[in-house]
């Protein structure tokens, strides 16, 4: 059987070959891990019975967000979801 150089999927051709650095703990590469881990984030928001709001704001209104977020010791998308529940009971 050919060896192909490319191919890491079959450990006992390579058992004898020694790589530097930390040994892989996830066999796919990091683009693909990333889209794996982004499913999985979205079926537990899912879940959890959340719903994904996406916008595009000024990077002065991010930074302000993002200033006022770390005051108050919480993440900017809870401090987003209470201004706007804020907002929306007032107008009630």
């Amino acid at each position: 059987m050919a060896k192909s150089d490319a191919d890491r999927t079959t450990i006992d051709l390579f058992e004898n070959e020694k790589r530097p650095g930390r040994p892989k703990t996830n066999p796919l590469p990091r683009d693909i891990q990333l889209k794996v881990n982004k499913r999985n984030q979205i079926k537990r928001d899912r879940a959890r019975g959340l719903k994904r709001i996406e916008f595009k704001v000024s990077s002065e209104l991010y930074q302000a967000l993002s200033d006022m977020a770390e005051a108050q010791n919480i993440s900017r998308s809870v401090l987003i979801e209470t201004i706007l529940q804020e907002k929306l009971a007032i107008n009630r």
